[in-house]
């Protein structure tokens, strides 16, 4: 049976932090923007005024905070454990727009907020232990051994045929081609936000690691990572209805993170068949309470905020922009 180590205590106490000030950033900023809109242009139809908003200002320092919260936590924790927790953000999210926004939660959402606490848990209480890694050269020695290669490989020539090939002739009638960028760059800059985690982690404990190209290597590719998932998320975001984006990116991207952080960190080498097997029902747990709370949203009186997932979350800044389009898996 997996246990809990001091490390995945760190990275849950961290992840579980992050969750809880991304799912209130998302209210704060909403009843910024709500007041903004009443003495100015609604951000929906163009205007700025929430820029002057204070509440605004505090929601995305809020935000903030519970990004650096979670790239923190991959310092800590594997990716099995710190990713499917940002599905309590959608939780936080629910319930505070229940009670502060009076955004209903229809029974089926409270079902839906069940399931992911219930996934959340089984995945906290069988996960692997952190690898122990002493330099971010290590990670650089796992980065490119051939099977996480051969991955890195494939994820970039997809992409590289999505952008150019697929992108001008589908993307803006098939939601996956730009969900699909999104979340295979995103599972590489999560591997690459591990890195840079462990790297000040140690170099926070006195040993420098900002002395080597790995490390300075892996900061770029972050950068670079980010910007393109920000890019391409934005014209999903801007194109279908926010109801089937952000679960739809939240599986895919959740999904292709894990594989990758098997791949490359061997989460699952020191378990054995119970604890895999119990990890990924409480994965699809973790995904049936999504769907279900995202699914049933505008069955209340007033529907409840779609909000969205781990490392990137969706601005419901923008979802006053998103078309009702149907949308082509």
């Amino acid at each position: 049976m997996g246990g809990i180590s001091s490390d995945n205590v760190h990275g849950l106490v961290l992840a579980i932090s992050s969750s809880v000030f991304i799912g209130s950033s998302f209210i704060i900023k909403k009843k910024g923007l709500k007041k903004a809109g009443v003495s100015g242009i609604r951000a929906g139809s163009g205007g700025h005024s929430y820029l002057k908003e204070p509440w605004w200002w505090v929601g995305m320092v809020t935000m903030i905070g519970g990004e650096i919260a979670n790239f923190a936590a991959y310092a800590f924790a594997p990716a099995i454990l710190v990713t499917p927790l940002g599905a309590l953000s959608i939780i936080f999210s629910a319930v505070l727009a229940h009670f502060i926004l009076e955004e209903k939660l229809h029974i089926f959402g409270v079902v839906g907020c069940c399931l992911c606490l219930v996934g959340s848990t089984t995945i906290v209480l069988h996960a692997p232990q952190e690898r122990k890694i002493e330099s971010v050269r290590e990670v650089w020695h796992l980065a490119t051994e051939p099977g996480f290669l051969v991955y890195t490989g494939i994820v970039l020539v997809l992409v590289v045929i999505l952008i150019f090939m697929i992108v001008p002739r589908y993307g803006p009638s098939h939601l996956i081609v730009y969900i699909g960028i999104c979340s295979l760059t995103g599972s590489l800059t999560v591997m690459s936000v591990k890195a840079v985690g462990i790297a000040l982690k140690l170099s926070f404990s006195g040993s420098n690691q900002f002395t080597y190209f790995e490390t300075w290597f892996f900061t770029i590719l972050v950068l670079g990572c980010c910007i393109l998932q920000i890019n391409y998320l934005n014209k999903a975001l801007d194109t279908f209805n926010t109801a089937v984006v952000s679960p739809f990116y939240y599986v895919m991207f959740t999904t292709l993170t894990i594989f990758a952080s098997m791949i490359m960190f061997k989460d699952w080498d020191s378990q054995d068949a119970t604890d895999i097997a119990t990890e990924l029902c409480g994965f699809v747990t973790i995904l049936s309470g999504t769907f279900l709370l995202h699914k049933t949203k505008d069955m209340g009186s007033n529907p409840v905020s779609t909000l969205g997932s781990p490392v990137f979350h969706p601005s419901p800044d923008l979802s006053a922009h998103h078309s009702t389009r149907q949308v082509e898996l």
